[in-house]
């Protein structure tokens, strides 16, 4: 405990290292001040009592990344989703249009491009979605309750989308800057504090359950000890990794005897990382988005339905997609080849294998086996909360914490951070978290 205090107090030591940490947390709040702005003429009581508190359909897709924003009817309703749906269609498209392979190629250029492109098409994306919850907003209201949207004109329409895009837009722009300037991934920081947002109110839940007597605290103690070890075990998965040695022969320049050393590529059991949870939790998002143009359409409602977190087709297809975008995303963010290549090029080779397209094959079947068993732990992990849901009777927004989308991104997200935050106490010489100082983040599998 000691240590960590120590650590801390080292954190607002290092001046870049405070400045960074106060600007995201000042980014962060924006965020969650968004959250409670409601857009003009939404009566938002109305829309809570038409939804049932906001527990089900669209409105409880939404919540769960944007803090509960959808149910406020605020003008970051949209959340960050827009962006991720964008990001999914330009690396998708990477992989079959070769203008885009070409940009990917090109390093900080290439990259920034796409960046560019990936802006536009948010803001395409977030005015389709933002018609549809103006849509579903709108005719939210029920008999017996007063309208959701006193005055539904085609002026609140426009306006009302304009604003949804904006905020959006002003997501997008807060979450590159926190990239830019403060500590961690910015979009994913955006998710993260949205998802703990809803933990207290989860916590809420159970503990009304435990104070009328519909739950014994005996039964809770032993649902948070299961959650404990889920977390450990995901703590586990996304830290394990495949250490590959590489041998580099020695070379004399100069005066200077280079290589000679042993080095090791440490290949992730989970190298995708979160992305995957966040891919197919954005594609479950479209029946919803589509029902939501729709209202009175029964097929449409019953797909969205169907879609909803806790039903069984839900759960399938969320695992398979995992399973999918796992294998999709770890193709992506590790090229075999090219590491191949720059080992050839620095003297370095396995031992054992020759160097070239022999070692990329080694490495890329090593690879392929190491994912599997991540991705099928990814998968289960995301449908846990569906098994607590009709299964343990728990209440669906602690079971979302039990498991499922929600414990990743706050695992991985945290992980990551907490390795940023490592890499600048160990750069300034101060002790780390651990002792070893050896918090390893989704990054160190780039290098």
């Amino acid at each position: 405990m000691a240590n960590i205090v120590s650590t801390f107090r080292n954190m607002f030591r290092i001046e870049e290292l405070r400045t960074r940490l106060l600007f995201t947390l000042l980014a962060l709040i924006a965020v969650r001040i968004g959250s409670f702005i409601t857009i003009p003429g939404v009566n938002v009581e109305a829309l809570k009592a038409s939804a049932a508190g906001g527990s089900a359909g669209l409105l409880g897709l939404y919540d769960m990344f944007t803090g509960g924003a959808f149910s406020n009817a605020a003008i970051f309703a949209l959340g960050i989703m827009p962006y991720i749906s964008a990001s999914i269609i330009l690396q998708i498209a990477g992989v079959v249009v070769p203008q885009i392979q070409k940009m990917q190629r090109e390093g900080e250029d290439g990259r920034r491009k796409i960046n560019q492109y990936t802006r536009i098409l948010t803001v395409f994306i977030a005015i389709l979605q933002a018609i549809g919850v103006t849509i579903k907003i709108a005719s939210s209201s029920t008999q017996g309750q007063p309208p959701v949207v006193p005055e539904y004109t085609l002026f609140w329409t426009v306006t009302s989308v304009l604003i949804l895009t904006a905020g959006t837009i002003a997501l997008m722009w807060i979450g590159e800057q926190i990239t830019d300037r403060g500590i961690g991934n910015g979009i994913s920081l955006v998710i993260f504090i949205g998802i703990i947002a809803r933990f207290p109110t989860a916590i809420m839940q159970e503990y009304s359950l435990i104070s009328t007597g519909a739950r014994s605290w005996v039964v809770d103690l032993i649902l948070f000890a299961f959650m404990t070890g889920i977390i450990a075990a995901v703590i586990l998965v996304t830290q394990g990794a495949r250490r590959i040695p590489v041998q580099y022969a020695k070379r004399v320049v100069g005066r200077k005897v280079y290589g000679g050393t042993t080095q090791y590529i440490p290949l992730r059991v989970n190298t995708a990382g979160v992305m995957p949870i966040i891919f197919a939790q954005s594609i479950l998002f479209i029946p919803a988005t589509i029902a939501s143009f729709f209202p009175a359409n029964p097929f449409w409602q019953n797909l969205a339905n169907g879609f909803n977190e806790g039903q069984v087709v839900h759960a399938l297809t969320y695992g398979l997609m995992i399973l999918f975008f796992t294998y999709f995303y770890t193709a992506i963010a590790f090229n075999p080849k090219e590491v191949a290549d720059n080992m050839r090029k620095n003297g370095g080779f396995v031992p054992g294998i020759r160097p070239g397209a022999p070692t990329a094959e080694y490495i890329e079947n090593i690879l392929t086996r190491i994912t599997l068993p991540g991705a099928i732990f990814l998968a289960l992990i995301a449908i846990l909360p569906t098994f607590a849901i009709t299964v343990l009777k728990v209440p669906p927004g602690f079971a979302s914490f039990f498991g499922g989308t929600s414990l990743l991104i706050i695992v991985g997200v945290a992980l990551d951070t907490l390795q940023q935050i490592e890499s600048y106490l160990l750069a300034r010489h101060y002790d780390g978290f651990m002792k070893t100082g050896k918090i390893r983040g989704r990054a160190g599998a780039m290098s």
